[in-house]
């Protein structure tokens, strides 16, 4: 015979139930009310000469096009080289690391990059990169900090999104005679498709709103280059020039106008990178 479940009980879980609520409500006002008055306060402010012009002091105009032009840039250069390394190192500490004192030493490692202050990452890029590999103040210095600060991520979420896949599923491809690299290939990683995605989109998320490490490696310059030659040049990204126009020179609706393209660029690329993950995975699965 099932015991009814006592008033008391009734009224803790009630109450329980009433503050998870409560929570979610209070969290979801307060992304809808900060999103909602950013775009608010800068969509009204962004005009086709903000987008497509560079700034001039001579003919007093404000354009953000060389900023937009850096910031993808930066978001490229960054995945192109953060990826590979990252679920690299992910697959190697998942399915072929066996000591596991190396493992934790690793992982203790990706732990405490995670923990930096990135002002901390932007004086050692500068030393490191800007200084002794002679790279200077530019995209390409700042691009490889922000490989350095986003490895932590890819690293984790990779390393998760694998260990939710079955291991039934690896022990029938080895039942019919794939090797451990081809397992990994054709069953793993297609797998773990998922993970890697949303590792990505993190990532890019920290890079559309990393300032403090870019002022000491990309620098802020607000001058448009070509993709190759921009990549050694001097720039600065969206988050910088929003810092540089509300800090230094007061132009508070410029800052909000590029607040609001912030967001509205994350959202897309966020929406791009989903949407080339669920194709890739159907692409597997067919």
């Amino acid at each position: 015979m099932i015991k009814p479940i006592s008033k008391r009980r009734k009224a803790y879980c009630a109450g329980m139930k009433t503050i998870t609520y409560i929570a979610v409500g209070i969290v979801c006002a307060l992304v809808i009310g900060m999103v909602g008055y950013v775009l608010a306060k800068g969509l009204p402010n962004v005009t086709w000469n903000l987008l497509s012009t560079s700034p001039s002091y001579l003919e007093n105009n404000i354009g953000i096009l060389p900023d937009i032009v850096s910031t993808l840039y930066l978001v490229i250069a960054t995945l192109i080289i953060v990826l590979p390394i990252g679920v690299g190192a992910a697959i190697y500490l998942t399915e072929y690391a066996k000591n596991k004192k190396i493992v934790e030493l690793i992982e203790l490692a990706s732990e405490t990059l995670s923990g930096i202050p990135s002002i901390i990452y932007g004086l050692v890029g500068m030393l490191i990169f800007c200084q002794f590999f002679g790279f200077g103040t530019s995209i390409i210095a700042g691009a490889l900090t922000l490989v350095i600060m986003n490895l932590p991520t890819i690293i984790r979420t990779t390393q998760e999104s694998l260990k939710t896949v079955p291991q039934s599923y690896r022990e029938g491809a080895f039942a019919l005679g794939a090797g451990k690299w081809r397992v990994i290939r054709t069953v793993v990683l297609p797998s773990s498709i998922d993970g890697i995605i949303t590792g990505c989109i993190l990532s890019i998320g920290r890079i559309l709103g990393e300032s403090a490490a870019l002022l000491f490696t990309a620098g802020f310059a607000h001058t448009l280059y070509g993709p190759i030659e921009g990549l050694t040049e001097p720039g600065s990204s969206l988050t910088v020039a929003l810092y540089v126009y509300a800090k230094e020179q007061g132009e508070f609706e410029v800052a909000f106008a590029i607040a609001a393209i912030l967001m509205i660029l994350a959202l897309i690329i966020n929406f791009s990178a989903s949407l080339v993950g669920k194709l890739f995975k159907r692409r597997v699965e067919q």
